[in-house]
């Protein structure tokens, strides 16, 4: 297990093909579903290929998306991390909590740590974010850790709110 950095709260590690019940567990997650989308996620398989392509990204990149978890217990509760889309001309940030560890403040404790993470150890002095205008939770976070409303855009055939620090 590869850990990439530490919080207060929160270990924030590589994903391992043995996560991938929490994988299909997220990925099936009313919040995901609702402003993420269906990635068809629903078995092992499916899920180790997922894994296999966050993984490729930390090689290919320098950066991905990790896995959250609670440093008290090591439950995963979470992703957060950065992601170079061919679309977007910087790194954007992102993150996904399951329900019952929304609201705690994870999110905020995670995102900060990765823009900060982002600055000092990657040297990105600029990220993106992207959302839809209905996730006012993720609206309200970017804004928290500093990343301002550029313009909306138009992503893989839905329109979406930018925001750049």
């Amino acid at each position: 297990m590869k850990v990439i950095f530490e919080t207060k709260r929160l270990i924030i590690r590589e994903f391992e093909m043995a996560d991938y019940q929490f994988v299909i567990e997220l990925l099936n997650s009313p919040s995901w579903l609702r402003f993420i989308g269906d990635r068809e996620i629903y078995q092992q398989q499916a899920a180790e290929q997922y894994i296999e392509k966050l993984r490729a990204a930390y090689h290919e990149f320098g950066y991905g998306f990790y896995l959250v978890e609670l440093k008290s217990n090591q439950i995963p509760i979470g992703m957060c991390g950065l992601i170079k889309r061919e679309n977007l001309a910087l790194p954007d940030i992102g993150f996904a909590f399951l329900p019952p560890h929304e609201g705690f403040g994870y999110g905020l404790e995670a995102a900060s740590a990765t823009l900060n993470y982002a600055k000092m150890n990657l040297l990105l002095d600029k990220i993106c974010a992207i959302t839809t205008a209905d996730n006012i939770r993720s609206i309200q976070l970017l804004q928290k850790i500093g990343l301002h409303f550029q313009r909306n855009i138009f992503f893989e055939n839905e329109e979406l709110m930018l925001f750049e620090n």
